[in-house]
């Protein structure tokens, strides 16, 4: 074991095979494109399957064929099984030596609604439909924000659209950026979930109080270049798949779950297919 350890922890002192690595673990549990994480990473496709076949050899990443595609995922068993070591090896089995500060398994604050945080690049629709959702559905259990990493300034108009024909008041949303939401007067947020994968493979710092965080992604409805009706129905789509998600999402015995079996919930709602919302 140890020198398996010694090899896990020698391929990721690389720090693009790190980056690529800590990318994967973001997105865990879905399974990438490579040609997505080469996007996001800024390597070439060569470089890129240099670093996982190093990855892979050590047992941190796997690799599943879907079609014509080859994707890949955090191996969690054998990241776990690393970190295990460490914790157990270096500290004795007692985390204060090693000042490792995660979050308890405990259930999340029940003493005022939870704050849940919805991001996605532009925050122009999918964030804001989130937020909508969520917010009209609150009942002083939630309350519901939206923001972007790279926030386009205002709501799409196709996506004013959809919220007015569903009964939003569109004028109450607005484009925000990120870093409104990371200062020390921030909401303190329970939840943080990102909308779109390019917001969800970007390496933000991390969200003071350990909050839940899960990514249900879905293609930007902006992208699509066809016909006013085509774009009329990808913005709708885009819409009630959030509906469903926020829906499920809503119904979950918050008081009864504890923090590990409430992230397990919410990824397991992003992992929901789109042709089963729909």
């Amino acid at each position: 074991m140890e020198d398996l350890i010694s090899k896990r922890l020698t391929t990721l002192g690389h720090p693009q095979r790190l980056a690529l690595f800590r990318l994967l673990m973001r997105r865990y549990p879905d399974r990438v494109p490579a040609a997505e994480l080469a996007s996001a990473l800024g390597v070439k496709a060569s470089t890129l399957s240099a670093y996982l076949n190093a990855l892979m050899q050590v047992d941190l990443v796997s690799q599943t064929r879907e079609g014509t595609s080859l994707k890949y995922a955090v191996h969690l068993q054998t990241a776990r099984e690393t970190i295990e070591y460490l914790t157990f090896d270096c500290c004795r089995g007692r985390p204060e030596i090693c000042a490792f500060d995660a979050a308890p398994n405990t259930r999340l604050v029940q003493d005022r609604p939870m704050n849940v945080l919805f991001v996605c690049t532009g925050n122009s629709a999918r964030s804001i439909f989130a937020e909508a959702l969520l917010s009209k559905i609150a009942n002083e259990q939630f309350a519901a924000y939206s923001a972007g990493l790279h926030p386009r300034g205002e709501i799409h108009p196709m996506a004013v659209e959809v919220l007015t024909a569903n009964g939003h008041d569109s004028a109450s949303f607005t484009s925000k950026n990120l870093t409104q939401f990371q200062g020390d007067d921030a909401p303190p947020f329970d939840c943080v979930i990102t909308v779109c994968d390019r917001a969800a493979n970007e390496d933000c710092a991390a969200w003071s109080g350990s909050p839940i965080c899960g990514h249900w992604g879905l293609p930007d409805p902006a992208q699509n270049l066809g016909s006013d009706q085509e774009q009329r129905r990808v913005f709708a789509s885009a819409y009630e798949c959030l509906h469903r998600r926020i829906s499920e999402f809503s119904r979950l015995p918050f008081a009864a779950l504890d923090r590990l079996a409430l992230q397990k919930a919410v990824d397991e709602i992003g992992q929901m297919k789109i042709g089963e919302i729909l």
